[in-house]
């Protein structure tokens, strides 16, 4: 049970810091929310089944090489996720531009599947449920708290984001998801050196 509420805590405060929550926002306030939040939801298991697959893949490593490349994909994620936080506070909403609505409730899924599953691909929160299906060696419990954390981050930014960021700043979040992913890259490459 704790590496589902880890990787939910984890993931959801990589998720919330990450720009692919705005975009969800910004569907929701055009189209029905409730038809971009399935859409978006579906998305969201493909990138963690893509995600959940790579994290395996790590896991045949050995041990040792295993905690150390899992240091390297952590840092890379926290210096990815703190950078991307920082762009994200600097940026105003520039989506003026229109866009031609799909014409059905079934449009709207189809749309907002495949924004979520494009954007969502190789950013830091598919990153780190990768890193902690190698690290824990447990895909379906983290598969789990990766689809929960971004399912309910996913019905935050379509019901409420705009709130939420208003008592949460962007850049705090990104600070503490970047912080949390190198105190598990410490300890990654600790397990690496001690073999």
């Amino acid at each position: 049970m704790s590496v589902i509420a880890i990787t939910f805590v984890v993931v959801a405060l990589a998720e919330i810091a990450d720009t692919s929550g705005l975009v969800t926002l910004v569907l929701a306030t055009r189209f029905p929310a409730r038809w971009v939040l399935l859409g978006v939801c579906a998305g969201m298991l493909v990138h963690v089944g893509v995600a959940i697959a790579a994290g395996s893949l790590l896991g045949l490593l050995p041990e040792r090489a295993l905690e150390a490349v899992l240091a390297v994909v952590l840092l890379v994620g926290a210096v990815l996720l703190i950078r991307e936080g920082e762009e994200d506070d600097d940026d105003d909403d520039d989506d003026d531009e229109e866009r031609e609505a799909p014409r059905s409730r079934w449009g709207v899924v189809a749309m907002a599947f495949g924004v979520t599953a494009l954007s969502e691909f190789a950013d830091p929160s598919q990153i780190l449920a990768a890193a902690l299906t190698a690290r824990y060696g447990e895909p379906l419990l983290v598969a789990i708290g990766a689809v929960l954390g971004l399912w309910a981050v996913s019905a935050l930014a379509v019901y409420g984001g705009n709130r939420l960021r208003r008592f949460v700043p962007v850049r705090w979040v990104t600070r503490i998801a970047g912080a949390i992913m190198i105190v598990l890259a410490v300890i990654s490459a600790i397990d690496a050196i001690r073999g």
